[in-house]
């Protein structure tokens, strides 16, 4: 049965988290292969998105006109968005079993080829998901002139890829107020800490001189999160003019002891004794 969707208490949003994160483990494990670190660390951050009442859509019409749109432009943390999308009721949920298999439609990075509902665009080169959601974001406002909504995830590793800073420039010069850009920021990417792989520091400085109204939080707070999006949203309405990052300070494989904080679990999933434990785990929170 998929949850809800309704406006809730931060109280609320913990078992959600603790559901995605649990067919994380279950779809890698089945798959064999995947990224587990970044989709345990962000569920919190989809859970109150697609299930607060934050992001506008439908599942039983997953193109309707005016939908809110979400672009995961760090495509590789795609098993995050399929437990979403599956929980939201856009396709059965023993579904996600596939993922990665031939023939799937939960291919290892999302494909708009592979019409599965909800996926707004493809995923893969680093750098590109948030362009293209700047375009949509820019399409909305500029041409069809409705109130729609887009959101669009990068990794703080991601940062490194110049198209980026491309998208954020244009983000802020043509006042795209309806446009909101979260940053995982997680210090792991698949060779180490970003800071010394290539410093991306500080994330909150640049994207403010970029010109977006920037807020930091504690990305498995679920108060900090509502209020966030809560700030997004009163932007759009004010007409502000100037498009909002969010700055999610996350832990990589949240929820699971020995995945907690680890680059080592960037890229890799979890064999059947680990995921045993992993579940283990998830049902005691």
């Amino acid at each position: 049965m998929a949850f809800e969707i309704k406006p809730r208490t931060p109280e609320e949003f913990g078992p959600i988290a603790t559901e995605l994160r649990r067919d994380i483990i279950k779809m890698l494990l089945e798959a064999g292969s995947g990224h587990s670190g970044g989709p345990l660390g962000t569920a919190d951050l989809y859970a109150v998105l697609y299930f607060g009442g934050y992001l506008r859509y439908n599942p039983q019409d997953p193109h309707m006109k005016g939908r809110d749109r979400f672009v995961l432009s760090a495509g590789h943390m795609a098993p995050i968005l399929y437990a979403t999308l599956a929980n939201a009721g856009m396709f059965p949920k023993e579904e996600i079993l596939t993922l990665r298999k031939y023939n799937s439609r939960l291919q290892g990075h999302p494909g708009r080829d592979m019409h599965l509902p909800g996926i707004e665009t493809s995923a893969g080169s680093l750098g590109q998901g948030i362009s293209i959601a700047v375009g949509m974001a820019m399409s909305d406002k500029l041409v069809d002139k409705n109130d729609a909504r887009v959101y669009s995830l990068t990794g703080d590793g991601e940062l490194q890829e110049g198209s980026v800073w491309e998208a954020a420039m244009s983000a802020a010069h043509f006042n795209l107020d309806n446009f909101c850009w979260l940053i995982d920021n997680n210090d792991c990417q698949i060779d180490g800490r970003c800071k010394d792989v290539m410093d991306v520091y500080p994330i909150d400085e640049k994207c403010k001189s970029f010109g977006f109204d920037t807020v930091v939080i504690d990305g498995h707070d679920y108060k900090a999160i509502m209020d966030a999006y809560d700030l997004f949203l009163d932007n759009q309405k004010k007409g502000t003019g100037k498009p909002t990052c969010i700055i999610a300070k996350t832990y990589m494989g949240r929820g699971v002891s020995f995945m907690e904080d680890e680059f080592g679990w960037h890229g890799k999933p979890p064999n059947a004794e680990q995921a045993e434990q992993a579940l283990k785990e998830l049902a005691a929170i």
